[in-house]
């Protein structure tokens, strides 16, 4: 290669880095975010001024810095078909009228108007005008969602219960196939309560209460011990039903309560039966009832009974004729005592001064004297 060549060559290459004193370089100006696709395109090709001629030359492939966000990108349209969304029915339009409801309701839960098939309403209105003045239905109500249902415990669901937890039960005693028997056996009722709530403590002050119930019959006490612990307990005895009922809840626990009433129990008992100096002093005017048998009415009756038989004997009259043809030979104090038109006089006479003096008492107690004392009406005919 010669000089000239040589000086020729490396005033091109001068040219090509773009020398401004040795040459000029042609190239394509730079493009902006318009025509970036053209650019893209010729971003191979770079034209050189050689000897006053411009020759193409081949170069590296240009990189073109793509900011997102500003390169054009033609988006195909697609044609969405719309497809009907399927409506599913509500749960209880497909339930059968014989359908297992342990099955649709197996445990507690939240009100569910799709599953419930019968009609439920609940709520306010405030105007009658308002919807006819009826209360809102099942659907989307939120009043029948704020409150428990027993929707759980139904005949069905019970007696399930019934058939898991029968393995696990015992035979019942024999000798308490009655209330009465079991009433004769566990004289006494004991009540307790328990509370379960959501809160910071299980505790809960009204569990504490205890309370027994007894009848005041199944205590071993005379008329004075009895009469004595009734004005003891107060209103506390119930005289319609003859039951007692002790409540305590004055200790912190259930258990200090039932022992507080026992122990209570047995005092009243115990105290019922003491005769202070006092008592004895109590004369027939102190009674706080009318007694029969301390009354000069029973005095009055065995005497007259006993004179008409007196009588009758003197005047040695049949059996027929007898005035009083129920008297015995035997005119003792027990035997008229025991007789059943004495019993009956004694109590019309007793029902009589302590209860109110009704027309049933005083038909009772005509009753009784015209049977005591034999005393027979004829019905007279009208002329």
């Amino acid at each position: 290669m010669s000089a000239t060549s040589v000086r020729s060559w490396l005033s091109c290459r001068l040219k090509v880095f773009g020398d401004s004193h040795f040459g000029c370089v042609y190239s394509r100006p730079f493009l902006t975010s318009t025509n970036l696709q053209n650019v893209q395109e010729n971003t191979d090709r770079r034209y050189v001024k050689y000897d006053d001629n411009i020759v193409e030359t081949e170069t590296e492939k240009f990189r073109v810095f793509e900011i997102p966000g500003l390169k054009r990108v033609q988006r195909e349209r697609r044609t969405q078909q719309k497809k009907r969304e399927y409506e599913a029915q509500p749960r209880f339009k497909q339930m059968l009228p014989d359908q297992d409801w342990t099955k649709v309701w197996p445990g507690p839960a939240t009100f569910k108007w799709s599953v419930v098939p019968f009609p439920v309403r609940q709520g306010f209105i405030p105007k009658p005008t308002i919807a006819g003045g009826v209360p809102p239905g099942k659907y989307a109500n939120t009043e029948l969602i704020k409150i428990p249902n027993f929707l759980h415990l139904t005949p069905g669901h019970v007696q399930q219960h019934c058939q898991a937890i029968k393995k696990f039960c015992t035979p019942w005693p024999a000798g308490l196939e009655s209330d009465q028997k079991c009433h004769k056996h566990f004289p006494l009722e004991v009540v307790t309560q328990d509370y379960c709530f959501s809160g910071s403590s299980i505790r809960d002050a009204r569990a504490r209460s205890a309370t027994v119930q007894f009848k005041l019959s199944d205590l071993d006490l005379d008329y004075h011990a009895r009469d004595k612990f009734i004005r003891l307990v107060g209103p506390r005895y119930n005289k319609n039903t003859d039951e007692v009922t002790l409540t305590a809840d004055r200790c912190p626990l259930k258990k200090q309560n039932y022992d507080f009433i026992i122990y209570l129990l047995t005092a009243l008992y115990h105290e019922s039966w003491t005769v202070e100096l006092w008592e004895k002093e109590k004369t027939l005017d102190d009674m706080e009832k009318y007694f029969w048998d301390l009354n000069a009415s029973r005095k009055n009756i065995l005497e007259l009974l006993k004179h008409i038989h007196t009588i009758e004997k003197d005047l040695k009259l049949s059996p027929n004729v007898k005035a009083l043809p129920y008297l015995p030979e035997n005119l003792s104090e027990e035997n008229l005592l025991a007789l059943k038109e004495v019993k009956s006089y004694k109590e019309a006479v007793t029902d009589l001064f302590n209860e109110d003096e009704t027309k049933e008492n005083l038909k009772k107690y005509k009753e009784a004297v015209r049977t005591l004392l034999n005393i027979q009406t004829k019905m007279m005919s009208p002329s």
